[in-house]
């Protein structure tokens, strides 16, 4: 939960982790007015109150506790004091009534899924969210919602991923789209990671709940409250080609091989490498005037006319480490169009670069 505290000269208390023992519920809450996050423990309440202090420095100190042993908390004035066996210590915080509230979401209708089936869904198109400010949208994942199946869709114009899933309509009617910060699903993913890492399978429900400018994840006791990104964010579809001119089946682990021993010797700040497509082999290649040059041949399947693209080999990378299986599928139309790679037996995925003009 530390991650998203902050430092803020005009609201230091934005530092501090809330714990708060109301109505029967133990309460860890985080917030940096973009994202929140609260997460109930189990524990008995002797007397109900609520509490700040330093997120980083409590968290670093519970973290070297003993797992095994009871934890006793109470507040004192302006300090909290814990025990836990022999480690005895005081930190000095302050009280919560300038901690900011946690926005609530109506919870009549929801979608669902299961939260393994949504990290492995994030973790494939996250990377590919935009770093620049400039369009605003692209610094997002777009959740497209419709009936019951979700896109997620993250893309910085020079490429684009796309992963859907099932998931499971709680009485929400018609297409619902949402730009989700990339702060937010990396995040989640943190959320998802450390659940699973406890007694949470991966078969866990986890809950949507949108409202017209926030989203919120229920994952069990787990609640991750965020603003959306405002933008129209572009109709992607449009750039994925429709049909290909040579379609390439090939060991996708082979591949990744050839395109890092090529990458050595391509250019600084271009990152090219040239992929030749012929019959029955790939032909993977670089050259530098001030390295040298590279050429791989690997077997592959190919379908089609003979046909080559000149691709940023890191982008490349970023699709090829993000599909599943031994074998990938390459679609090529021609060397001014994106060339789209899939997963060999899946259809659920969708990775497209766009190439390098000559």
């Amino acid at each position: 939960m530390g991650h998203i505290t902050t430092k803020n000269i005009n609201l230091p208390i934005l530092n501090n982790i809330l714990i708060r023992a109301e109505g029967g519920n133990i309460e860890l809450v985080s917030t940096n007015l973009e994202i929140g996050i609260t997460h109930q423990i189990r524990g008995k309440i002797e007397n109900e109150g609520q509490f700040t202090v330093d997120s980083k420095l409590i968290g670093e100190y519970v973290s070297l506790l003993s797992g095994g042993e009871k934890v006793k908390v109470e507040t004192k004035e302006n300090e909290l004091k814990i025990e836990c066996g022999s480690y005895k210590t005081k930190i000095k915080g302050e009280s919560a009534k300038d901690f900011p509230l946690i926005p609530n979401i109506p919870r009549s209708n929801f979608f669902s899924c299961k939260s393994g089936e949504l990290k492995k869904a994030l973790s494939g198109v996250i990377f590919a969210v935009s770093s620049s400010e400039n369009r605003i949208e692209l610094t997002g994942v777009l959740f497209s919602f419709n009936k019951n199946q979700l896109s997620l869709a993250a893309t910085d114009s020079y490429r684009l991923a796309e992963r859907e899933l099932e998931i499971k309509n709680g009485g929400i009617e018609g297409e619902q789209k949402v730009i989700v910060p990339a702060k937010t699903v990396q995040e989640l993913l943190r959320v998802l990671s450390g659940l699973e890492g406890g007694d949470i399978a991966e078969d866990q429900e986890i809950k949507f709940y949108l409202s017209e400018n926030q989203i919120l994840f229920t994952v069990d006791s787990v609640e991750l409250i965020s603003r959306l990104i405002n933008g129209h964010y572009p109709d992607y579809k449009q750039i994925i080609p429709s049909k290909s001119q040579t379609d390439v089946l090939i060991e996708r682990s082979e591949l990744i091989r050839a395109v890092k021993a090529a990458a050595l010797f391509s250019k600084t700040g271009i990152n090219d490498i040239t992929i030749l497509f012929s019959k029955d082999k790939v032909i993977v290649s670089s050259f530098s005037g001030t390295s040298g040059e590279s050429q791989i041949e690997i077997d592959a399947e190919v379908r089609g006319t003979d046909n080559e693209v000149t691709i940023n080999f890191r982008y490349l990378l970023d699709g090829l480490n993000n599909i599943e299986g031994g074998a990938v599928r390459l679609g090529i139309l021609n060397n001014t169009t994106p060339c789209v790679l899939r997963p060999e037996k899946e259809n659920n995925y969708l990775y497209i670069v766009m190439p390098i003009r000559q």
